[in-house]
């Protein structure tokens, strides 16, 4: 007995611990404002990553297209190995002499002219003074490289931004429903208790009871759902801060009505002034325009400059020889032009103007999808906006209309009906009223993010 006390003892101990610690943490959930969860994201985001990634391999390659106007060093050591030490052959001859010598006769005679073994080692120096304009156009593609992706890694950001808002008003909107589905099932839980009482002493038949019992099912099926709502809503924003799935979520809630002021031809002209895909299609367009000055550079002939010293042996040292001298170097300009190529530098600049009039036409696309784009999150917001005012008004109507039905029921001069009519038609404007806010301050982060506008402007 002593020993089953104890085991109940020590099991009671672990449960109170982990309950503890269960309840310990949950007070430990911080709540993240907008701001937060924006920081965290743009934090843990592996898209920006990708995109920082892209920035620092433009910059590297601008970096290298800087070396073309650098001279080049270059060094080779070599090492040949003859069959035979090469020799010189002299052919006998006959010389003819003042008297009284007369004439002398040179036998043919064979000498050694080098050695089998020849090693060679050169540095030399490169530096080009003309190349057509190439080396400089191709240096501007580069450096406009950098800047796009620049503006490519601020379009992830405010991509990521909108994410982050858009999930961050779903959870709230989802909070809100569900405060709706809970006070929903209250009044259906209290009206089925007045059914209950009447139908006890008589008064109604047990149809208007079962009508109510019918109701309060629904009314809790609605909950179901508004939970779940409000669980998925926070997955989605566990997956975007790439936490947890399952983390706790504690928000603020930020939900508001504050009108948006901006007429739509200032949203515009923000959008045109600040997206950072219309800059970045504008610099791919100089880009381009930069390409096409490299491949017009090759009509051009390359005027360099290029410095060699040379050392050679009959031994690793390099040393010298007795039939060659240990060191040589020399000095030279060139000029290199290739002037017939059967057309392929004017196929090549030709593939460079489509492309060009292609950057062109995309720009332009872009521009208006933009203005597209601004006018229609413009316009949703409006409609937000004004769904946010009528469902306000809609809620008083439909309280009173709620009150004025439970009071004729209880006095029995309206019927059970009249009551579940009214209450649904409660929580459906409740629910329009919620969602409409919701979808105001979800259709803002649209707006702001056609705009362009920085992602500090967090005023809801």
């Amino acid at each position: 007995m002593r020993t089953e006390k104890r085991s109940l003892g020590i099991l009671s101990l672990i449960i109170m611990m982990v309950l503890g610690t269960a309840a310990g943490a949950a007070e430990t959930v911080k709540t993240l404002s907008l701001s937060d969860s924006v920081d965290l994201a743009l934090k843990r985001s592996v898209l920006i990553h990708a995109a920082q990634e892209g920035v620092r391999g433009a910059e590297a390659q601008r970096k290298e297209a800087f070396t073309g106007f650098l001279p080049k060093f270059s060094t080779a050591y070599s090492y040949t190995r003859l069959n035979t030490d090469p020799i010189l052959n002299s052919p006998g001859t006959s010389l003819a002499l003042p008297s009284p010598i007369g004439s002398v006769t040179i036998p043919p005679s064979t000498y050694q002219a080098g050695t089998k073994d020849n090693y060679n080692w050169s540095i030399e120096a490169r530096q080009p003074l003309f190349a057509g304009g190439g080396i400089l156009a191709n240096y501007q593609a580069s450096r406009l490289g950098v800047d796009i992706a620049r503006f490519e890694e601020a379009s992830t950001v405010q991509d990521l931004v909108q994410e982050v808002k858009i999930a961050y008003f779903n959870i709230l909107k989802a909070i809100r429903i569900l405060a709706v589905a809970r006070q929903s099932l209250e009044l259906l839980k209290a009206h089925r208790d007045t059914a209950q009482a009447f139908y006890d002493v008589g008064i109604i038949p047990k149809n208007d009871l079962l009508y109510a019992e019918v109701e309060l099912a629904n009314g809790r099926q609605f909950l179901v759902r508004a939970e779940n709502g409000v669980e998925m809503a926070k997955s989605k924003f566990n997956t975007v801060l790439r936490r947890e799935i399952s983390t706790p979520v504690e928000i603020e809630d930020v939900l508001n009505e504050r009108p948006f002021e901006k007429p739509l031809d200032a949203c515009i002209a923000a959008a045109l002034e600040n997206r950072p895909e219309i800059r970045s299609y504008a610099l791919r367009l100089e880009q381009a325009k930069s390409l096409v000055m490299l491949a017009r550079s090759e009509y051009y002939p390359n005027v360099g400059l290029v410095g060699n010293y040379a050392r050679y042996g009959d031994t690793p040292g390099v040393a010298g020889s007795p039939y060659k001298d240990q060191e040589n170097w020399y000095f030279m300009a060139v000029a290199n032009w290739n002037f017939w190529e059967w057309g392929k530098t004017k196929n090549r600049v030709d593939a460079g103007l489509s492309r060009e009039n292609q950057a062109a036409d995309i720009l332009t696309h872009i521009r208006e999808q933009i203005i597209l784009e601004v006018k229609n999150a413009f316009l949703l917001l409006q409609e937000a906006e004004k769904q946010v005012q009528v469902s306000k008004k809609a809620i008083e109507q439909a309280e009173e209309n709620f009150r004025i039905n439970t009071e004729r029921y209880r006095e029995q001069v309206g019927t059970a009906t009249d009551v579940i009519d009214a209450q649904t038609l409660l929580t459906k404007v409740r629910s329009d009223h919620d969602n409409a806010l919701g979808d105001f301050s979800i259709s803002r982060a649209k707006l702001e993010r056609a705009m362009g506008i920085a992602v500090q402007n967090f005023s809801y």
